[in-house]
């Protein structure tokens, strides 16, 4: 089963930018995407084969995910179940026969780190949330994490040392996540790659200098550990200031 997360940014703006050249030439059977910044019902476009779940921000032009799945899923829920957490359409859950797939885009910490406290009640509500979801079966994450674990994780780790996502209460949090029983697939398959990135400024020609931040992740169970065939970084891919992920998994 292959899968793909992106943060688009935009996707109105995205399709724009080669989207759906990168759509059809994946194929992937779950393609989910992040920072949508639309309602459904704006789409002026359509993905044939797939059925289409979304989570959209009460907030137009803000935040939302989207799941393209193949397969309808067994079964699809939309948020946490906590109020003031479930306004912003930051996750969907598909449930498929062996895993159930958590499409987030978790909350920036933001310039000042005004959010930060915010962020830790989250990833706290979070984890219990995925844990929770485990007890049925085991659990694929994916999506804009905004955190990047590790120095290996960014090209300046320590001019970003206190800058929103490389925080050390953001990466304890992601190092708890983890800890509670997920891997990071990536680093699972490449565990000393450097410059391995998903995100990069606008700015002073970071993309073309790989001066990026690896944000972007797939985690799963470790129960699924033996069911996992490759994970990817498709950083030619243009089109946002993220670049797709991808992971194989029997």
């Amino acid at each position: 089963m292959k899968l793909v997360s992106w943060n688009v940014n935009g996707l109105r703006a995205c399709m724009n930018k080669g989207f759906m050249e990168f759509f059809d030439r994946i194929d992937a059977d779950v393609f989910c995407i992040q920072e949508s910044k639309m309602q459904p019902d704006q789409a002026t476009f359509d993905f044939p084969n797939y059925k289409q779940y979304w989570n959209s921000a009460h907030k137009k032009g803000y935040s939302g995910v989207a799941i393209f799945s193949k397969t309808e899923p067994l079964n699809v829920m939309y948020d946490m179940g906590i109020a003031h957490h479930d306004t912003e359409g930051r996750i969907i859950t598909a449930e498929y026969e062996n895993f159930s797939l958590v499409n987030v885009y978790t909350p920036n910490s933001k310039r000042e780190l005004e959010r930060l406290e915010y962020r830790m009640e989250w990833e706290n509500d979070f984890r219990i949330f995925v844990k929770d979801l485990e007890k049925s079966k085991p659990v694929v994450i994916c999506g804009d994490l905004n955190v990047a674990h590790k120095e290996i994780d960014l090209k300046n780790p320590k001019t970003n040392r206190r800058n929103a996502g490389f925080t050390d209460e953001e990466r304890e949090k992601f190092s708890l996540l983890l800890q509670s029983g997920f891997i990071d697939t990536f680093r699972y398959f490449y565990p000393d790659k450097e410059g391995a990135y998903t995100w990069w400024s606008y700015m002073g020609k970071a993309r073309e200098k790989n001066t990026g931040w690896r944000i972007d992740y797939f985690l799963c169970s470790k129960t699924l550990d033996s069911r996992l065939r490759s994970a990817s970084i498709y950083p030619e891919v243009m089109g946002s200031d993220h670049c797709p992920v991808g992971l194989e998994i029997l």
